[in-house]
C-alpha cells in the first residue's frame, strides 16, 4: 500500500496558522476511490474573517460541498487555511466564493459547491453559496443543513 502522507508537509507536525489565505497551503491526497463519484462534506461553524472596512470580526458557518476526481483535500491544510481568514479583511462574497474557487484550483474536482451562511452585521444576515455547475446525477446530495436566519424567536 502506497503512503498517501509522504509529501504532506503539516500533517504530523506541529504547524502555524498562515499569516494570510494566499500563504496557505492547500494538500491534497490521492483519492482511494477514483471512479466512484460520491459527496465528502466539510463544516466550519465557526470560520471569522475581518470586515474589510471596518476591521471588526465577522462569523460565518460555512458548508463545503465536493465530487472528488482525483484528489481529497487533507483536513488538516484546509483547517489552516481556513484559520488563515482570522486576519483577513474581505467581504463575505469574497470569502466564500475565494475559498470554492481556490478549493477548485487545487482539486480540479468533478464537481463544488460552498454555502456561507454569515452571521448579521448591522441586522442584515448574509448568505453566499457558489458552485462550479451541476453537480453530477447520480449522487446523494444532502441539504446543507444550516436553517435560514430568523433571529431570536
Amino acid at each position: 500500500m502506497a503512503d498517501y502522507t509522504e509529501n504532506l508537509t503539516q500533517l504530523g507536525a506541529s504547524t502555524d496558522a498562515p499569516a494570510s489565505p494566499d500563504l496557505a497551503i492547500l494538500e491534497r491526497v490521492p483519492n482511494p476511490q477514483v471512479g466512484t463519484d460520491y459527496v465528502a462534506r466539510f463544516v466550519c461553524p465557526e470560520f471569522t474573517s475581518l470586515c474589510p472596512v471596518t476591521g471588526q470580526p465577522d462569523f460565518a458557518h460555512l458548508v463545503i460541498d465536493y465530487v472528488p476526481r482525483d484528489f481529497l483535500v487533507e483536513s488538516k491544510s484546509l483547517k489552516l487555511y481556513l484559520q488563515s481568514f482570522r486576519n483577513h479583511g474581505a467581504f463575505h462574497e469574497d470569502c466564500t466564493v475565494g475559498i470554492g474557487r481556490r478549493l477548485t484550483e487545487e482539486l480540479t474536482p468533478k464537481w463544488l459547491r460552498i454555502g456561507g451562511y454569515w452571521y448579521p452585521r448591522g441586522g442584515i444576515p448574509i448568505d453566499v453559496f457558489w458552485q462550479t455547475g451541476r453537480p453530477p446525477e447520480d449522487v446523494w446530495l444532502p441539504d446543507q443543513g444550516v436553517p435560514p436566519y430568523r433571529g431570536r424567536g
